[in-house]
């Protein structure tokens, strides 16, 4: 269930209506999840935590070959054809760029505003915003 969400914002209720459970159980099971290694939770990024944002994660698997074999793409034109091409490549992306920014232990959000405008992953470095957004394009600009 949690590889359909991959790239997406989390919504803890739905998955507990799926399964019959509540969404603190849900939140527990994504937490030892998280503790595993096997997924990466990135919260929201905010200056003013009082402002009305949207305060739910965006859940990625972290290793694209589990999140592959969850999704039952087996071949390269299978992933080729599937919907969640993009979220695979962006997860993936995403991945290699936060292994090197723990490195410094970074604190790592993404953003997003009303308007839709946002960044995949946020950070601050030495008094300065930093920010990657991952698309995937058949022929990138």
């Amino acid at each position: 269930m949690l590889s359909h969400y991959h790239g997406q914002l989390l919504n803890y209720s739905e998955i507990g209506r799926s399964f019959g459970v509540s969404d603190m159980t849900v939140r527990k099971y994504c937490d030892i999840l998280e503790g595993a290694f096997m997924i990466r939770l990135l919260q929201p990024w905010a200056v003013n935590l009082g402002k009305r944002i949207v305060r739910r994660p965006k859940l990625y698997l972290r290793d694209s070959g589990i999140f592959h074999a969850l999704m039952s793409v087996e071949t390269m034109d299978q992933l080729q054809t599937n919907p969640k091409l993009g979220a695979s490549w962006e997860g993936f992306a995403l991945e290699a760029v936060c292994r090197e920014l723990n490195k410094e232990e970074q604190d790592l959000y993404f953003w997003r505003t009303h308007a839709g405008a946002e960044l995949d992953l946020y950070w601050q470095r030495g008094g300065r915003n930093w920010g990657v957004e991952c698309k995937y394009e058949d022929a990138p600009v």
